[in-house]
């Protein structure tokens, strides 16, 4: 008889005995799809996190902070400096006017929902030009705001996550109150978590003055970057950093990198917790099929039939654990929406967990890997056992 048909005979036979065994084999499967499920959550986290920031950055648009600065929080631009970078070459113009506006980026405290305590809201003051420079960003419920005035238009994120968003509610900013007249979505971007205002209404009430935190321009192509770039080196004075939006807004990701590698230590730890839960109970399984194995080797089925039957057990039972683990994740989790604090606004951004493919792949890898390594000591040391020694077991 040829090594492989010995190797799925056995297979077999060890396979229609696992519903014998069927509380071991769950010990395993519920183990790693437990260490599974865990490590797909995070990682879907951090994918819905990154992939929100991410989607926010367009090449062909520019961001100009102040120099030094990391974040608009930080930032701080004057509007005669904004009216020097509009005359730049290479900004995209409508109608002869440049597409260039102003905006203030500030914070405000406002109780999520179901929350005791208040979290950090962005408000964004914007110009008219902001609208044509996103065209992503559309009213969706309500209508926008008055320019000059207090109103305010919330994103789609924000107005799930936070109380007293709805229109016509009104929310205090610092000494005033703004009336909600719009909900506005922006392709699941992080705009969607922030509140929108009129930049002179927002200066008013952040007592700004004539400043702003940074400026957002639209580019003919992205390879009129550097003409602008140019354009703002050429005034010193202007102490400006030019920076295309998509390198913004993976520069504030960093908060989705930590999550990510996060969500793999704490799943590689649970595997190990994994890996000695089938270590265990494969050498049970052992154990308890001493005859078996003797048997099998009296009849002249090799050690290493022996072996690779046992591993192809346990990798089978990982697998099934591996993909129970993936759905677990996958029906509880994708498409959850949460919000976290992003890295450089110190503001809440919400965004919905992502299990995607290759996450999947990733926990089907960890789950292979313990079915591997929890199946291949016991499955040797079975190959290694004297025939006469296993027959006396009987």
């Amino acid at each position: 008889m040829s090594f492989i048909r010995q190797v799925l005979l056995v297979t077999n036979m060890n396979l229609r005995s696992i519903l014998e065994r069927s509380g071991s084999s769950l010990v395993i499967i519920v183990g790693i799809a437990g260490s599974v499920a865990v490590m797909v959550s995070l990682l879907a986290m951090a994918e819905g996190l990154s992939s929100t920031i991410s989607s926010t950055g367009e090449e062909d648009r520019v961001i100009i902070l102040r120099d030094g600065s990391s974040s608009e929080l930080s930032s701080g631009v004057a509007m005669t400096e904004l009216d020097t970078v509009s005359s730049s070459p290479g900004i995209k113009s409508i109608d002869g006017e440049p597409m260039i506006a102003g905006e203030l980026f500030a914070i405000i405290d406002l109780k999520k929902k179901g929350a005791e305590s208040t979290s950090n809201l962005p408000i964004r003051g914007v110009q008219p030009a902001s609208f044509k420079i996103r065209p992503e960003v559309e009213i969706v419920e309500g209508r926008n705001f008055t320019t000059g005035t207090a109103e305010i238009i919330v994103g789609k994120g924000a107005n799930n996550q936070y109380e007293g968003l709805e229109i016509g509610d009104q929310i205090k900013v610092r000494d005033s109150f703004a009336t909600v007249v719009g909900i506005f979505s922006s392709n699941g971007n992080v705009h969607e978590s922030e509140i929108w205002a009129d930049l002179a209404a927002a200066q008013g009430l952040f007592r700004r003055g004539a400043s702003a935190s940074s400026m957002i321009l639209k580019l003919n192509s992205p390879d009129s970057f550097d003409e602008v770039g140019l354009f703002v080196e050429s005034y010193p004075n202007l102490e400006l950093k030019v920076q295309s939006e998509s390198d913004f807004y993976e520069n504030q990701s960093s908060g989705a990198d930590l999550i990510k590698v996060f969500g793999q230590v704490v799943g590689y730890i649970m595997a190990i917790g994994a890996v000695f839960a089938a270590l265990n109970t494969m050498y049970s399984a052992v154990s308890t099929r001493l005859v078996e194995i003797g048997t099998l080797r009296a009849l002249g089925f090799k050690g290493t039939t022996v072996l690779l039957a046992l591993l192809i057990e346990a990798l089978l039972l990982a697998t099934i654990g591996g993909l129970l683990g993936g759905a677990i994740a996958y029906l509880l989790f994708n498409g959850y929406t949460v919000s976290t604090l992003a890295g450089g606004s110190f503001s809440q951004t919400a965004f919905a967990f992502a299990v995607t493919g290759e996450i999947i792949q990733q926990g089907l890898t960890l789950a292979l890997f313990v079915g591997f390594i929890g199946g291949v000591f016991p499955a040797w040391n079975a190959a290694r056992r004297d025939i006469t020694e296993a027959l006396r077991s009987i």
